[in-house]
């Protein structure tokens, strides 16, 4: 059954930079990405049309062609650098995940909850507060997926934007620690964010086989708890090696339409979660930014006590 609601088609292209390059060649590796990425719109301009805005997603999508946008996935690669986090913003980067499963110097990953000996900073450091409060300065979204329950916890706390989770699913079933806890997910909702359900076996099943269904479990159960307008889908497709059953590429999301529908969503609420909620999320986003234009951006260095 085709939605009747008008969803924009878009796509954030992660910039992803392993944690060896840390404190190395972080920075050179994701302007490369970029530069690719860059390219890559200008190869299909029939298809693709690069956007860093809500307005121009709504605008690319009156043009019938797919929204291009790009996020970095991994702290690490700003190098501690709030000017290194601004000139990506300026190249068009609108979301930032704080860590990847490694611990940049002012943020504790995910890692930090699996295996307590690890060094950590019990969240986020004086420092990485100040790198959120800039992202929202910027209008950059903050995305908490990889991140520890503390720095999630510490980065709600501190957005006046709603903060996303770009691919992580629902802890309760399934105690991965790169998935979201019942109490987060409250929080979550009193921040006005959003929870993008990944697709990775791991993650859903914690198994290494899942299945469609299990993957709308996670989906109903975000939306029990904290209501349809905090759900959206982040397959991780682009990051996997292993997919569930049924779900095995983006041919198969009538399939996962089709669940929902027969679990009794409605077409205003599938509208929601194929992208209306991201949107508006974005758009709340640069409504914080366009608060804070006077504000002057922040030149805090990061120092070796910074707790």
């Amino acid at each position: 059954m085709p939605l009747l609601v008008d969803v924009p088609s878009l796509k954030f292209w992660s910039i992803f930079v392993s944690c060896t390059t840390q404190h190395h060649s972080a920075v050179q590796r994701a302007l490369e990405q970029i530069d690719v990425i860059k390219k890559l719109n200008n190869k299909y301009p029939s298809f693709l049309k690069f956007v860093t805005s809500a307005d121009g997603i709504q605008r690319t999508f009156d043009e019938g062609k797919f929204s291009s946008l790009m996020g970095l996935e991994g702290g690490h690669a700003i190098n501690s650098s709030l000017a290194t986090l601004r000139m990506f913003y300026d190249l068009g980067i609108r979301y930032m995940t704080l860590t990847h499963n490694c611990n940049p110097p002012w943020a504790d990953s995910h890692i930090v909850d699996r295996n307590s000996s690890l060094p950590k900073h019990n969240g986020l450091t004086k420092f990485g507060k100040i790198v959120v409060k800039e992202m929202n300065r910027l209008g950059m979204l903050v995305d908490l997926s990889h991140v520890s329950k503390k720095t999630m916890k510490d980065a709600i706390t501190v957005s006046r934007a709603p903060v996303i989770f770009s691919h992580s699913s629902a802890y309760s079933l399934c105690n991965a620690t790169r998935n979201v806890q019942d109490d987060v997910l409250s929080l979550v909702k009193e921040n006005g964010g959003i929870v993008m359900v990944n697709f990775y076996p791991y993650f859903v099943s914690c198994k290494e086989v899942a299945i469609l269904s299990q993957v709308v479990d996670h989906i109903q159960h975000i939306k029990k708890n904290i209501g349809v307008d905090h759900i959206g889908i982040g397959s991780d497709f682009d990051g996997i090696e292993i997919v569930p059953k049924g779900l095995e590429d983006v041919s198969k999301y009538p399939y996962l339409f089709a669940e929902l529908v027969r679990r009794n969503w409605t077409e205003e609420e599938l509208g929601k979660l194929a992208g209306l909620n991201l949107l508006r999320v974005l758009r709340r986003t640069e409504e914080v930014r366009d608060a804070l234009k006077f504000e002057q951006p922040h030149e805090d260095l990061l120092q070796g006590t910074d707790k």
